[in-house]
C-alpha cells in the first residue's frame, strides 16, 4: 500500500482489500490483525461489516456416479472421490477459493476436524 495523504492530511483509511495474507509467512504465525484507527462514527459503521459471518466450505473432492448407482446407494455404501488422503482441500466462499488446506483432528475437541491453512489467495485479486 502506498504512503498517500487525502486532502485533509489524514492517512488513507485501510480498505479489506488492501491486506493481502503472506502465503510464505511462518505456519504458527498469527494471522493479520486490522487496526482500528479511527474511532469516528463514519468508521464504525464501515467496519460492521467485519462482524457478519458468512459460511466457509470445505471442498475435500468430488464423485461423478451414474444416476441409476446413486439410486441403489444404502446405508455403508462408499462413494469414491477423486482426490487422496494427502491432497489439500478448499476453503470456498460462494463459488470462489479463498484458500487451502490440509485436515487435521481439531486440538481442543477430540473427533472432530480442522483446516490448517497451506496457503490464502491474495484477496487483491479477487475480481468479478
Amino acid at each position: 500500500m502506498t504512503d498517500q495523504s487525502n486532502t485533509d492530511g489524514q492517512a488513507p483509511e485501510e480498505k479489506p482489500e488492501d491486506i493481502i495474507v503472506d502465503q510464505e509467512q511462518d505456519a504458527d504465525a498469527e494471522a493479520p490483525i486490522l487496526e482500528r484507527r479511527d474511532g469516528s462514527d463514519n468508521n464504525r459503521l464501515k467496519r460492521v461489516i467485519f462482524d457478519v459471518p458468512i459460511e466457509v466450505v470445505v471442498s475435500v473432492g468430488k464423485a461423478r456416479p451414474l444416476i441409476g448407482d446413486l439410486l441403489t446407494m444404502g446405508r455403508d455404501h462408499l462413494l469414491p472421490l477423486d482426490a487422496k488422503l494427502e491432497d489439500p482441500v478448499e476453503l470456498m466462499v460462494k463459488d470462489r477459493v479463498i484458500a487451502k488446506g490440509e485436515l487435521i483432528q481439531a486440538p481442543e475437541a477430540e473427533g472432530q476436524l480442522a483446516v490448517k491453512l497451506t496457503e490464502v489467495v491474495n484477496i487483491s485479486s479477487l475480481s468479478e
